[in-house]
């Protein structure tokens, strides 16, 4: 879980701050042509952020459930020891994970962020300008391709929200590329069947590698869930006015559903803390009278229901407070 909610706040001022010019005629009309793009499931065959229009709107509707679903990861690695200096993004577009980056870990000294699009940066720079944090107010913001990105180094690398643009080579490639460049690395991708095969297949080449995972995997054996099911996790988004209007909802609040995976390279892996011995609780906990209900990941690579009663005492009131994707108390 994210620590505090004031990047999320400061970042939803930002928001306002920097789109507030654009015309919300133009901005629903892009943000309906963004909306088309993100149901499908093809590469894509030129960038998704193609003008001013198509960033502005790309940030209002999607920035922030990104930022949610990257603070909720950069959480989990921070617990888990993660304490990083630097961080770059590939292909960070406007920068939601940097934001994230900031927030998780206060030990981050520099913060990069690699796009092609150079629209995307030039916002990204805005909103990060008030920042809540000296770092995130000096972040990098650079052009660069993929496959072409500078030759740099960085304690943490992160992919956000980016393989589904790409196809499996690109994919690949793109995740070398991570690998050579930090000595961890974290992927996220949307909540779907989709998305969690992409991450399956970046969870593979980086057992593959020699890496050690560092979450959500409790194992590094074959994931339980591949066959009928899917690993995801949820965080919750609260949504500014604008945000509704361009969405034509009415709550104020959302759920953004993500698939992630995080590792560390050999030469680190022995300065983390083990994961818990317990298990991933993979949905919402079934509360009753007596007892709470999970569906768990378990360390020996099985899934499945697991129950936590009264009499278990401090062990039951803590499942009590245990939410999806803990680790089970």
């Amino acid at each position: 879980m994210s620590r505090t909610p004031e990047y999320a706040a400061a970042l939803r001022t930002a928001l306002r701050r920097a789109v507030g010019a654009v015309d919300e005629r133009e901005l629903t009309r892009a943000t309906e042509a963004l909306v088309a793009r993100y149901r499908s499931v093809a590469p894509a065959s030129a960038p998704i952020l193609a003008s001013r229009v198509h960033v502005a709107a790309y940030a209002t509707y999607r920035m922030p459930a990104t930022h949610a679903a990257l603070s909720r990861v950069l959480g989990e690695v921070a617990a888990r020891g993660l304490r990083p200096r630097s961080v770059l993004d590939l292909g960070g577009g406007t920068g939601a994970a940097a934001w994230a980056a900031a927030e998780a870990f206060d030990t981050l000294e520099s913060v990069t962020v690699l796009d092609q699009v150079e629209d995307a940066l030039t916002l990204g720079r805005d909103l990060v300008a008030d920042a809540p944090s000296p770092t995130l107010a000096a972040a990098t913001f650079r052009q660069a391709r993929a496959g072409a990105w500078p030759d740099l180094e960085a304690d943490l690398v992160t992919v956000s929200y980016v393989l589904s643009e790409l196809d499996g080579p690109q994919q690949d490639a793109l995740l070398a590329d991570a690998m050579r460049r930090g000595r961890s690395v974290v992927v996220v991708e949307p909540g779907t069947p989709d998305g969690y095969a992409r991450v399956l297949r970046v969870r593979s080449a980086l057992i593959a590698a020699g890496w050690t995972l560092l979450g959500p995997c409790p194992h590094a054996a074959g994931c339980p869930l591949a066959h009928g099911d899917w690993c995801h996790f949820a965080a919750r988004v609260n949504r500014s006015a604008e945000h509704r209007r361009l969405k034509g909802a009415e709550l104020s609040y959302e759920d953004e559903k993500f698939s992630w995976i995080a590792a560390a390279a050999p030469q680190v892996a022995e300065t983390f803390t083990a994961e818990s011995d317990s298990g991933r609780i993979l949905r919402h906990p079934l509360k009753r009278k007596g007892f709470v209900e999970f569906q768990v990941c378990r360390p020996d690579g099985t899934a499945g229901r697991e129950v936590v009663s009264k009499k278990a005492g401090e062990r039951y009131r803590r499942a009590r407070d245990a939410e999806w994707g803990d680790a089970l108390p």
